[in-house]
């Protein structure tokens, strides 16, 4: 069992009554000058999910041991929930349950040759990354796309994985390469959030939130939500220094024969600026490698 996981859950718990006020779930409030929480109290929420306040508060101290799915569900109801919390609160269980070396999930730490060669097929930009969010590979037009985060982007170095997460929080780049950096801000904190709740020992994970609780007081205020999400689909706005403006759709994707390793694939809207500067940024991704190959062979 995990002395830390046991607290992790707790504080989750406590973080998501602390956003729910008793109106919101219909029940009645006699005097809010005495209240001495901002949400809702253990009492309530256990009354919510019928049970005892003695044993929702020794669930909310960790102690789970012995909790059923069926009362993780009540309080999930309770709390109002959504899936990525509910996800989250069940990965946290699952930690405190099992021991460490079962409780792990199995990661892959390289790419397959066939996953680069799907990649490199594709004529938007498209890369992989990991659970620590360690952009692992990419097709020339994901590199190009993401040329700000490499200390050369001319010249891009694989070999050596740039974070989005040490990117948006302590490179000076990222706020003019997100216009909305706000949301891209707390989206990396909320994925990683979610992220390390299905592998709390990932050693990873826990080193890059150590290093960034250290150097940004943005992150450590985010990282002290507990806020959690899951990132399907969607759009994204960037501004790059070669092109501007982009608004793109993406995609992710879970590789399942590569566990621990997601696909995202960039597309803009047919006929929108954006995918006019889509074109050229590929045409000037194009130039690089050409004017790299030649001064390889000179």
């Amino acid at each position: 069992m995990s002395k830390e996981s046991q607290v992790e859950i707790g504080a989750f718990l406590a973080s998501r009554r602390a956003r729910i006020t008793p109106d919101q779930v219909g029940l009645p409030v006699y005097d809010a000058t005495k209240r001495r929480v901002p949400g809702l109290r253990r009492q309530e929420v256990a009354t919510l999910a019928g049970l005892s306040v003695d044993y929702y508060t020794q669930i909310e101290r960790g102690k789970v041991n012995t909790v059923s799915e069926s009362v993780l569900d009540a309080i999930a109801r309770a709390l109002q929930l959504d899936e990525a919390e509910r996800s989250h609160l069940f990965d946290l269980h699952r930690s405190v349950i099992t021991a460490p070396q079962r409780s792990r999930p199995r990661r892959a730490k390289t790419v397959r040759p066939m996953v680069q060669r799907m990649l490199d097929a594709m004529a938007v930009p498209a890369f992989v990354r990991n659970a620590r969010q360690d952009l692992i590979c990419a097709n020339r037009l994901g590199y190009a796309f993401y040329s700000p985060l490499y200390p050369d982007p001319l010249h891009p170095d694989p070999s050596r994985p740039v974070n989005f997460v040490r990117f948006c929080f302590l490179d000076p780049a990222a706020r003019e390469f997100y216009p909305d950096w706000e949301f891209m801000a707390d989206s990396a904190v909320n994925l990683l959030r979610t992220d390390a709740g299905r592998d709390p020992y990932d050693r990873g994970i826990s080193d890059l939130v150590g290093e960034l609780s250290t150097r940004s007081d943005e992150f450590r205020t985010r990282w002290a939500k507990h806020n959690v999400r899951l990132h399907h689909t969607g759009t994204k706005d960037f501004h790059h220094p070669v092109v501007g403006d982009l608004t793109v759709g993406y995609e992710t994707m879970p590789l399942p024969a590569d566990p621990g390793l997601v696909l995202t694939v960039y597309s803009p809207e047919p006929g929108t600026r954006s995918a006019d500067a889509m074109t050229l940024l590929a045409t000037w991704a194009a130039t690089q490698l050409t004017t790299a190959t030649t001064e390889q062979e000179a």
